[in-house]
């Protein structure tokens, strides 16, 4: 693999954003899209999930977890690295992960994306999505 084009840097800069804003506003359909048909999520945090419906199931947890708990999570996502071969990819970047409620905003925990992408009509798409977290830590427990 290579180094990205500027164009594609920022095509897949944009889906990791879009992933991160659509999972914080629990925006279902948002994140859903940000995959493949056959996508895989993995985190030690939530589990894993495959699939259009496992991707889905897991983005509906994840608000109804905002909404029950009242709590607003903030994935903030920074240095990304990027190689590109072809239509497929691998990029990493940091993850801070913030969860506020009761008027509290804590760190949960740094730690990175590891992803493998591939384009599709000339749109990225995870494929891939293995979450590594610095301190683990699971969504019940908080």
């Amino acid at each position: 693999m290579g180094a990205a084009s500027a164009k594609d840097w920022l095509a897949i800069n944009d889906l990791f954003i879009r992933y991160a804003t659509s999972l914080d506003r629990g925006d279902v359909e948002g994140l859903v899209g940000c995959f493949t048909a056959d996508a895989t999520i993995e985190s030690p945090a939530i589990g894993r999930f495959s699939g259009v419906k496992g991707i889905r199931a897991f983005a509906e947890r994840n608000a109804r977890f905002q909404k029950q708990q009242r709590a607003q999570l903030r994935h903030v996502v920074s240095n990304l690295r990027v190689e590109v071969r072809g239509n497929r990819a691998r990029a990493f970047c940091y993850l801070l992960d913030f969860l506020t409620r009761n008027g509290k905003t804590r760190l949960l925990s740094p730690g990175e994306y590891d992803c493998r992408l591939v384009k599709i009509g000339g749109e990225w798409k995870f494929e891939r999505r293995l979450v590594v977290m610095d301190l683990p830590f699971k969504i019940k427990d908080l």
